[in-house]
C-alpha cells in the first residue's frame, strides 16, 4: 500500500499543478503515467504523460461511433454523458486508478461505449478489505457528482498522509529517548535544511489547523538554531525569527513532552520573560517538540494567545498529532531527497 500512496501522491501533486494552471489532461489512465527512476538512492517517481487532448478546448465526448477523447474505462461521469469538464473529473479518473492499483481489476470493463455508460448507472465496488482511511479517499474521489469529489489540494494532503502512514509501518513506531547534546542536535538541523527555506504553505496549512482547533490568534511551526529562533509558519505573527534567548520555544524544546503556560501572569516560568513582561503582551502559550527520529528535538509546533486560558487532554494530543505531520513532512523530504511542496512541474511533464 505503501508504493500506491508514493504514485498517487506523485500523480495528485502534478495535477495540482496543472489545475492551478487552468489545464485539465481529461485521459488520466495506467498507460499515461511513467515511473522513472532518477538515482538508485530514491524510489521512482511517478509521472503524467501524454498531454495530447488536455488543452483542446471542446469537452471530452463520445461520439456516434464510439470513439472518445478519453479512455472509456477511465472516463468521469461526466465525460461519458458528453458534458464539459473540469478539475473534478481528473480527480475521479485517478480514483479509478488507484482503485485498479488495489483491485488489479478495471472497474468498469468490456466494450467503449458499454464501459462508459456503466459509471452513470453504478458506483464502482471498493473493496470492504480495504482501510477506512483509503475507503472514504476512492469513495469521495469516484463520486458520480462532481461536486462531490474533493479538490486536488484536499486529495495531495490525503495521499500525502497515506505515504506518512504507510511508510511509518515499514518503520515501526519504537520510541527514541530525548537526546541533549547541543552539537548533535544542532546538526540534526542542519541535515534537515529547513533555516533559511522560503514560506512553505504544507506548514501554513498545519499552523492554520492548529489555530483554528484553539480558537487562538497565532501558531508557529519553529526550529531553534544556536543563537535565534526561525518561524518556518507563523499566521497571526509578523516575525519571521527572534533571538533564541527570550523564545519560550527554547525551553519547550529541553522537554520530554508538551511545554505549557496557562497563566504567563502567575507562572514563574514566564514572569520574566520579555515576551510577556514587555509590550507582546503573550498570556498562553501551548507547545510541542518537534522530534526527530533519532531523539532531537528541533524546534515546537506551539499555540500562542493574549489571554489566559485552559488546555485539554485531547487538545495536547490533538497538537501532539499536528507536530507529528511537520515531523514526517520533514523526514519525508529528506528521504526522498526533494521538497515535496515545491510546484512539481516534472511530475506533469508532457509524454
Amino acid at each position: 500500500m505503501r508504493n500506491i500512496a508514493q504514485i498517487g501522491y506523485d500523480l495528485a501533486e502534478g495535477l495540482d499543478y496543472i489545475h492551478g494552471r487552468g489545464i485539465v489532461h481529461r485521459d488520466i489512465k495506467p498507460a499515461n503515467i511513467l515511473l522513472a527512476q532518477y538515482s538508485s538512492r530514491f524510489r521512482a517517481r511517478a509521472k503524467l504523460t501524454d498531454f495530447g487532448i488536455a488543452l483542446s478546448p471542446a469537452s471530452a465526448r463520445l461520439t456516434e461511433g464510439g470513439a472518445t477523447s478519453g479512455t472509456a474505462a477511465y472516463l468521469s461521469p461526466e465525460q461519458a454523458q458528453g458534458d464539459e469538464v473540469g478539475p473534478p473529473s481528473d480527480i475521479y479518473s485517478l480514483g479509478l486508478v488507484l482503485l485498479e492499483c488495489f483491485t488489479r481489476e478495471l472497474a468498469f470493463p468490456g466494450q467503449p461505449v458499454p464501459a462508459a455508460v456503466a459509471r452513470l448507472l453504478r458506483d464502482p465496488g471498493i473493496p470492504a478489505s480495504m482501510s477506512p482511511a483509503w475507503r472514504d479517499l476512492l469513495s469521495t474521489m469516484l463520486a458520480r457528482n462532481p461536486a462531490d469529489r474533493p479538490e486536488i489540494g484536499e486529495v495531495v494532503l490525503a495521499l500525502r498522509q497515506a505515504v506518512i502512514t504507510e511508510t511509518g509501518r515499514h518503520r515501526g513506531d519504537g520510541q527514541v529517548p530525548l537526546s541533549t547534546d547541543e552539537a548533535e542536535r544542532m546538526a540534526a538541523v542542519a541535515r534537515l535544511d529547513i533555516l533559511d527555506t522560503p514560506p512553505d504553505d504544507t506548514f501554513d496549512r498545519i499552523t492554520a489547523l492548529a489555530a483554528r482547533i484553539f480558537s487562538v490568534p497565532i501558531a508557529i511551526v519553529s526550529i531553534v538554531d544556536h543563537d535565534r529562533i526561525w518561524f518556518k509558519s507563523h499566521p497571526g505573527l509578523d516575525l519571521e525569527q527572534i533571538s533564541r534567548d527570550p523564545g519560550l520555544c527554547s525551553s519547550a524544546i529541553m522537554q520530554e513532552g508538551p511545554w505549557v503556560i496557562e497563566d504567563a501572569r502567575t507562572d514563574t516560568r514566564a514572569l520574566t520573560n520579555p515576551l510577556v513582561s514587555g509590550g507582546f503582551g503573550l498570556q498562553f502559550y501551548a507547545g510541542v517538540p518537534l522530534r526527530t527520529r533519532d531523539g532531537f528535538n528541533l524546534g515546537t509546533l506551539c499555540v500562542l494567545d493574549f489571554e489566559p486560558r485552559t488546555v485539554t487532554d485531547a487538545e495536547i494530543e490533538t497538537l501532539r498529532d499536528l507536530a507529528a505531520l511537520v515531523m514526517n513532512e520533514l523526514e519525508l523530504r529528506l528521504e526522498y531527497g526533494r521538497d515535496l511542496t515545491r510546484p512539481a512541474a516534472a511530475s506533469a511533464s508532457a509524454g
